[in-house]
């Protein structure tokens, strides 16, 4: 879930024009587990082939690409990889939640209690390494790069984007701020009518920028202290952080004691992770530089035979998706010299 950061950022609303020519490196994780989530059957299950495998992920990646390579948008994807072992606790914690939404959710089905068998069905999503990997090859087949991390694939990302090789990380987290990127995308993968859980109702949802050194200027700390007011929060790293402890009272806290340590040792807290060790994974955290970031053409006849063939897709509505990014990529190159974007 990340840093829930909402209280103390102020996102600007941003229209797609201003996005586009930019390449953005998105969260593949937080990604997937929206496709997962949001599209599903009436009922909550998920799309699946004439096999019984899941395929939801695979569509959302597909026709979610195209949308944005059509606006003029170059993704990157970034996988995560061996995960910090502070976060081995979160990891296990998610998992047995996800593993109770999914007993409630077959029991609100057979007791046809179906707004809320949807909503237990949300909170059940979970990839597997197949899909993981089905991810992966669709992605190549459309000719978008993505990037192994070596550890969480935000501090890749925001390290990519430091660096200037993307424009700024797309993730509905908050945690690459922490890790550094100048800039964050959220509601990327994401816009469009959505359903609110547990009501008929629908909201509009529209791409956000938000700015770190805006951020930092506007509440007048540093980075390193928008980490420790995450750290009294709660991050992945000490889920629940320091009881009674929200966003306002967190940065309350490190305005008047200028760090979580000192703020700690002011209120007499014992808290029982390390400061310094959470600190040092959002600041030194293990990023690689041997990527390439370089789009291609979809390879067309791979990509029918994967999801058409193999995954049950409409032969239709796939070449029409592949249509409209090659149109899009077609346009791209026209318009900028081929050392400039590809």
């Amino acid at each position: 879930m990340g840093v829930q950061l909402g209280d103390l950022v102020t996102p600007r609303e941003v229209g797609f024009e201003e996005l586009a020519g930019k390449r953005i490196a998105i969260d593949a994780f937080n990604t997937l587990y929206q496709f997962l989530s949001i599209i599903r059957q009436p009922t909550g299950e998920p799309l699946r082939d004439s096999s019984g495998r899941i395929t939801s992920h695979l569509s959302g990646l597909l026709y979610r690409n195209a949308n944005l390579i059509e606006l003029g948008i170059l993704p990157v994807y970034i996988f995560d990889g061996e995960p910090p072992e502070l976060k081995h606790k979160v990891i296990k914690e998610r998992n047995q939640l996800r593993e109770r939404a999914r007993e409630e959710w077959e029991r609100a089905l057979k007791e046809e209690r179906y707004d809320e068998a949807w909503s237990k069905a949300v909170q059940s999503a979970k990839l597997s390494e197949d899909m993981l990997s089905d991810a992966r090859r669709l992605l190549s087949l459309l000719g978008i790069p993505y990037v192994d991390a070596p550890a969480e694939g935000e501090a890749q990302a925001a390290h990519m984007a430091r660096k200037g090789d993307v424009f700024a990380t797309g993730s509905q987290d908050y945690d690459s701020l922490l890790f550094g990127s100048p800039r964050l995308v959220r509601n990327l993968t994401i816009t469009g009518k959505r359903k609110l859980p547990r009501k008929k109702m629908y909201v509009e949802v529209k791409p956000e920028l938000i700015i770190l050194e805006e951020v930092l200027r506007k509440l007048e700390i540093s980075r390193e202290q928008l980490i420790d007011i995450a750290i009294l929060m709660g991050t992945d790293y000490n889920p629940g952080g320091v009881e009674g402890i929200g966003p306002k009272k967190a940065y309350s806290l490190v305005k008047e004691h200028g760090s979580a340590e000192k703020a700690l040792q002011a209120r007499g807290i014992e808290a029982d992770f390390d400061v310094e060790e959470i600190k040092r994974l959002f600041l030194h955290h293990s990023v690689r530089d041997d990527y390439r970031l370089e789009w291609k053409l979809p390879r067309r006849q791979e990509v029918i035979e994967f999801l058409c063939y193999e995954r049950d897709f409409s032969k239709e509505r796939v070449e029409k998706a592949l249509d409209k990014m090659e149109k899009a990529l077609r346009v791209t190159r026209a318009q900028r010299s081929l050392d400039s974007w590809f």
